[in-house]
Parts: C-alpha cells; structure tokens; sequence
C-alpha cells in the first residue's frame, strides 16, 4: 500500500481502471443499484431484529433459562444481536479477498443468497416453547450467518459504487449505501409497526413478529437478480494476466484501524440512536411499543434526509468538514436530546424536531463515510480494507451499545447512559477525523 492512509495517490482520471477481474465495466447507475439493493435487504432485517428485540426476548430468551434477573432475557436478545456483529470481521475478510481477487460480483451475489436464506430461516424458527432450549443456539446460528453476509456486504457494495461513480461524485455515489441502510431500518421499522397496528398483542408475540422476517425472501429475491445481472470478470485475452491481488500488509493493517477511529462514533451513534431507541424507550421510560416505533421512525427519517445531501456536499468541501460537523455535533447534543425526550413538559412538536436532528447528525457522518473508507485503500485491498474497519467498528461500537446501553442503565440506574455512549465515542471519532486531508476527495481512487 502506497503513501498515508486517507491520501489518494496521483493519476490522470477518476475513472476507475479497466483491466483485472474487480473491475470489469459496469454502467455506473447498474453498479449504484445493484449495490444498493443488497444493502437494503441487510439493514431491512436488522431494523426489524431491533424492533422485535422484546418479543423475542420473551420467545427465546425466558427469564427462568436467562437468570432470575428481569432484564436478562432482553440483554440475551442483545447478545444474539451482537453475535451477527462480531462475525462481521470475518466476513469482510473472507469476501472482501474473494472481491478483490474474483471480482465483486460473484461476492455480491454469494453474500445477498446467504443473507436471504438465514432472515428467512428466523421467520421459521421454531421458538423456545416448540424447540426448547435448542430454538436460542439455532438463532444465534442463523444470526452469525447474517453476520459473516454483512461483513461481506459493505466492502464489496461501496467498492462497487465508489469505482464506478462518475467522475466527481463518489460522496454522492456512496452516501447511497447509507442511505440504504437508513430505507431499509426505515422499511424495518415500518413493516414492524404495520404488523403491531393490524394484531392483537397476544398475536404479535405468538406468530405475527414472523411476518417481517419472511418479506425478506421476495426482497432478497429481487436484489439477487440485479446482482447476477452484472457484468461478470473479463474473459481471458492474450495479454497477460495482472497478478493476483497482494494480501492485505502492514499498511493496511494501519489504515484499518485508522479507519476504525474515524467511523466509531457513526458507529455508535447510529445504532444507539436509530436501532436500540425502541427497546430504550420501553425499558427505561415506560414507552408502549407503538410510541417507541413513532420515536424510531422519526429518527430514522432525519436520518435519511441528511445522507445524500451531506454526501454531495463532501464532494464539494471535503469529507472532513461534512463528518466533522456530525461527530461534534452528537458529542454536543446527545445529552440534551435524551432529557429532553424524558421532560414530561416538552412538547410533543419539540421532542419530534430533536428526534429528526439526532437522526440528521448521524446522516452528516454516514453520508461522506464510505467514500472516506474507500479513498484510504487501493484496489487491490479495497474490498478487505475497507470491509474490516467497517466492521470492526460495527461489531464493537454498535453490536455492542444494545448490551452496554442496557446493563449499564440497569446498573447505574442513569437514563443518560445512551448520551454518554454516543456522544463520549463521537468526540474520540472527532480526534480521527480531524487529520483527513483536504483533498482526498479531489484525486482519482488508487
């Protein structure tokens, strides 16, 4: 790996190379819609595992298996959820090698197969009354399957889009992987509080939570048939062969966890705010489940309003400015935000404007974030690198807050603990941040 992390190494163009199996030439809106669709149908599941974490809690995770603590089962939920989480890493490297040595296709489509086949095994399972203490291990499996798929989603997805971005616009081109996550978690969210709104609670808890879950499979159907649409690797020709791509060195390893400071808070932020609020909300403030899916919702919202814009604007200005801005502004407001959604004499207008700014400030970081990923490593490792630092970040800072937001608040008692999390490890992510150069987002990719 050539030069500093995060620094773009001169050349002509912008346009990505023509020659090696990774990087085959796809129209640029294919690329952009083929990557995005899989990454839809990977954070659509994970939005309705976050709004279902207490159904099923109480459908695997009883409180006589989990422990004589009232919270344990809810924390074990969490635990599964985690697990998804630190498969990830594996995952980025077992797919990411495969993208950057096979081409990113074949890896797109493996990943979104596998992803599809595990959510829809979930709706399937049998629970803890039918399958006894087995129905816990066998969805743990199935969710260190989506895990080991979602490591694999985001290297190969952004690499996908970034190289195949017109000149120019690889924030815009990939901000559209955030910006599919914020779809999906919203369309999770969503098919979760039509599902709650259409059944009784006892038919909620009994069967209807399967129902989401079980979308996933016409949704996984579609997204796999865009991906197979692809152009495949250039057939042999008499020129030779380039060299099969270079294991990941020491400088990678360094841009990685580079990579890593700079995205933790986004990491952290995003799902403290955006996937664990419902439980939160429930748990800690007495919330009924339609109220914290609302709060969700909106939150999810600003979200998602703020991704593309903040993605061309890092085109623009840089993405340091842009992800800056988020990760101080998360540090600044977290507290705030969180008493002012447990003030009983807020407003109902106020507490709905603050949920739409949090959202919005976690869309500053993610919408710059994965063309700053992908500008820190050259093709040859794009994949792997930017894969990893992903989800490393992911499996510690965001498949962990569920289990740390939720023991610590049980321990301390502090509603504010959420705030703290977020906001403590945005501040850090400031300190990464703030040494991007200026013009990474100028030079062509290496």
């Amino acid at each position: 790996m050539s030069g500093p992390p995060g620094a773009a190494a001169p050349g002509p163009s912008a346009a990505p190379p023509a020659t090696g199996p990774a990087h085959r030439a796809v129209p640029p809106r294919r690329a952009l819609l083929a990557g995005a669709a899989g990454n839809f149908v990977e954070w659509y599941e994970f939005g309705v595992y976050g709004c279902f974490a207490t159904v099923i809690a109480e459908r695997f995770f009883t409180p006589a298996a989990a422990g004589p603590d009232p919270a344990a089962p809810l924390l074990a939920a969490y635990a599964s959820f985690a697990v998804a989480f630190f498969f990830r890493p594996a995952g980025a490297l077992l797919f990411g090698r495969l993208a950057d040595r096979a081409g990113r296709r074949p890896a797109l489509v493996l990943v979104i197969a596998l992803m599809t086949l595990a959510t829809t095994l979930i709706g399937l399972l049998p629970d803890r009354a039918t399958a006894g203490a087995a129905a816990p291990w066998l969805l743990v499996l199935l969710r260190a399957v989506q895990g080991l798929c979602a490591g694999g989603e985001f290297g190969g997805a952004v690499a996908l889009m970034t190289e195949h971005a017109p000149p120019g616009r690889r924030g815009r081109y990939g901000a559209w992987q955030s910006f599919t996550v914020a779809l999906g978690l919203l369309a999770g969210a969503a098919a979760a509080a039509l599902t709650a709104s259409l059944l009784s609670p006892a038919a909620l808890s009994g069967w209807g939570w399967r129902i989401p879950f079980l979308l996933a499979l016409p949704l996984g159907l579609t997204a796999l048939g865009l991906r197979t649409a692809l152009p495949g690797p250039p057939t042999r020709t008499p020129s030779p062969e380039p060299a099969p791509a270079p294991a990941p060195g020491l400088g990678t390893v360094r841009a990685v966890v580079l990579g890593v400071g700079r995205i933790m808070g986004w990491s952290a932020a995003g799902y403290t705010f955006l996937v664990v609020l419902p439980s939160y909300l429930q748990s800690t403030l007495g919330a009924s489940f339609r109220e914290a899916l609302i709060a969700t919702t909106l939150a999810n919202l600003g979200f998602a309003a703020s991704i593309l814009p903040a993605g061309r604007l890092s085109d623009r200005v840089g993405r340091r400015p842009v992800m800056l801005a988020g990760a101080l502004a998360v540090a600044l407001c977290a507290l705030p935000f969180l008493h002012l959604l447990r003030d009983p004499d807020a407003a109902a207008p106020a507490k709905a404007a603050a949920l739409l700014a949090a959202g919005a400030t976690v869309g500053l970081l993610a919408g710059p974030g994965p063309a700053m990923l992908a500008e820190m490593f050259p093709s040859s490792v794009r994949c792997t690198g930017l894969g990893l630092a992903y989800a490393l970040a992911n499996a510690v800072f965001s498949g962990c807050a569920g289990l740390i937001v939720t023991a610590l608040t049980a321990a301390t008692g502090d509603p504010d603990v959420p705030a703290y999390y977020a906001g403590g490890l945005c501040a850090l992510s400031a300190l990464a941040l703030a040494g991007l150069r200026g013009d990474d987002h100028r030079g062509p990719l290496r």
